[in-house]
């Protein structure tokens, strides 16, 4: 798996938009998806629209997604 950064397109509230994010991420947010049983189209609209405007821009609150949620695995949560 290459870690170098990859362009994406995604479609969110009929809005195209992209996305840059490392494959490991990418990964792990299908992962995450999959575990909850969600499409990854609806997990990255359920964290665009949690984000408000702290996160700054879609890519990096989809990183941070990933880490928190790690995070709280990690802790038993």
């Amino acid at each position: 798996m290459s870690d170098e950064v990859k362009k994406r397109s995604v479609t969110i509230d009929r809005h195209r938009t992209s996305i840059s994010i490392e494959e490991p991420f990418w990964q792990a947010l299908r992962g995450i998806a999959e575990e909850r049983g969600i499409s990854l189209h609806a997990l990255i609209e359920d964290v665009d629209r949690d984000r408000g405007d702290i996160a700054g821009n879609l890519s990096g609150a989809l990183r941070v997604f990933v880490l928190r949620t790690l995070q709280e695995k990690l802790a038993g949560k």
